[in-house]
């Protein structure tokens, strides 16, 4: 089972389609959150994430959105309520069984953090072995990430919206997730 998992994608439809044709053909597609941006929201992007039936996510992003301080940015008259009413619908967090693997999936971290970035050299890195799960998904940091800690795989598939310097180029990433054997890789585009 191949499952394209994309994050940050800050209203990027373009970069959204890239991914999903350099991932080619997946048996499903999630979303980690931040579809969107804090103040603008995107009817292509949720329209795509609704089509292919995406499981989708709300992040830090989706958070200020739908907040108090997202009510003038909500209120915009070309936003397609619908779209707008599916995203607000959607959770922080989501526990899938696939494969017979169990896959936490969650925007920023496991545990109650306040959206905390915790990157790959963080100590609190290893956290995320804690969570019991065979696999945990999370984006928030747009660093992309495939590592183990302990027996769980843990993988950040980057930000697929929005450029970082790699290196010397930019470039954005979405990741490949192979369940039941518990690997992934990152692809990178520009």
């Amino acid at each position: 089972m191949l499952i394209g998992v994309v994050s940050d994608v800050h209203c990027n439809s373009a970069a959204l389609l890239k991914a999903m044709e350099l991932a080619g053909p997946v048996d499903e597609w999630i979303c980690l959150g931040d579809s969107i941006r804090e103040y603008r929201f995107s009817n292509e992007v949720v329209a795509i994430l609704r089509a292919h039936a995406f499981v989708t996510l709300q992040g830090n992003h989706e958070g200020i959105f739908y907040g108090a301080s997202g009510a003038k940015a909500r209120s915009a008259p070309w936003i397609d309520a619908d779209l707008s009413s599916w995203l607000s619908e959607q959770p922080r967090r989501q526990q899938l069984q696939r494969a017979g693997k169990q896959i936490l999936a969650v925007h920023s971290t496991p545990w109650p953090s306040g959206d905390q970035y915790v990157c790959a050299s963080d100590r609190d890195f290893v956290r995320f072995g804690e969570t019991g799960a065979d696999i945990v998904l999370y984006g928030h940091t747009h660093e992309p990430v495939v590592a183990h800690v302990g027996t769980t795989l843990v993988v950040n598939p980057g930000s697929t919206g929005e450029a970082r310097l790699r290196g010397d180029r930019l470039e954005m990433s979405c990741a490949i997730l192979e369940v039941p054997r518990c690997s992934a890789r990152i692809l990178r585009f520009s």
